[in-house]
């Protein structure tokens, strides 16, 4: 008489020392949970397991979201800053006129520190309103790219549009207005996407070149009362903004530099 309950050799109980065989719960595809990898490749597919690679996907998203709120913010506070504080001296002007006195004086060298406050004065209501909207949103452009760029760029078009107006605006002139800034912030904005090489920016740039186009002829000379000096050297101020700053290239970019430094270092080693 046959034992029913006997388990025939070589189903998990036997002894035929068979891959897989001759061990409870050893048998391929019993548990593959807790199967090894064949070969050294990949580990099996746990249905129980916590789903790593989509959780990291999830952070890096997160990540990404909380980096663009920070840079919206950043470049809010500078927009918002911008148009505060040239309002602010605007409205100071109503009870001290004396203060436009300090624009800038070509060929004066007691006027070269007004190449600073040159931007937060204006003459009129029109003359601040034409800059204030254009302005906030080329400052809120630079500025979401970071609080480094921003400065980097303000700072070189504010000295080298200032410096150039100072050596060509004639004498006996008084320069003032933000109307060189915002051209040179959006000269930066149209040209720095060809040197970082992003495809972003580059898009971004056509788009305000199409839309404030209108602005090239406020470099030509001719209009009375327009400083076209400071538009163009502002603009000038703002290109090589472009073509100098590496705080707002892209990490693709910034990546591809460091592997070239890496290449070259071990070139000269080896």
């Amino acid at each position: 008489m046959s034992n029913q309950n006997s388990t025939p050799q070589g189903w998990g109980y036997g002894q035929t020392g068979q891959p897989g065989y001759g061990k409870p719960f050893q048998r391929p595809f019993s548990h593959p949970d807790q199967q090894p990898p064949a070969f050294g490749g990949p580990q099996p597919y746990n249905p129980y397991a916590t789903p790593q690679p989509y959780g990291q996907d999830q952070g890096q998203g997160r990540r990404r979201t909380s980096k663009r709120k920070a840079q919206r913010k950043t470049g809010l506070r500078f927009a918002g800053g911008f148009l505060a504080v040239i309002w602010a001296v605007f409205i100071l002007e109503f009870f001290f006129p004396w203060l436009q006195a300090f624009g800038i004086h070509p060929l004066d060298p007691s006027g070269l520190p007004f190449i600073v406050t040159s931007p937060l004065l204006h003459a009129n209501l029109e003359h601040i309103v034409s800059n204030s909207l254009p302005g906030a949103l080329f400052a809120y452009l630079v500025g979401y790219s970071g609080k480094r760029v921003f400065w980097e760029v303000t700072t070189l078009v504010v000295v080298i549009g200032g410096l150039g107006t100072w050596l060509l605006g004639g004498v006996g002139t008084n320069h003032i207005g933000a109307s060189g800034l915002v051209y040179g912030w959006l000269t930066y904005l149209i040209v720095r996407g060809f040197f970082n090489r992003s495809l972003n920016q580059i898009l971004t740039g056509v788009t305000l070149g199409f839309f404030y186009s209108g602005l090239i002829y406020g470099v030509l000379p001719g209009t009375e009362g327009v400083s076209w000096q400071a538009h163009l050297f502002g603009a000038v101020g703002g290109f090589i903004a472009g073509m100098m700053i590496t705080s707002d290239d892209p990490p693709e970019l910034v990546a591809k530099k460091q592997a070239k430094a890496l290449e070259k270092q071990a070139r000269r080693q080896g």
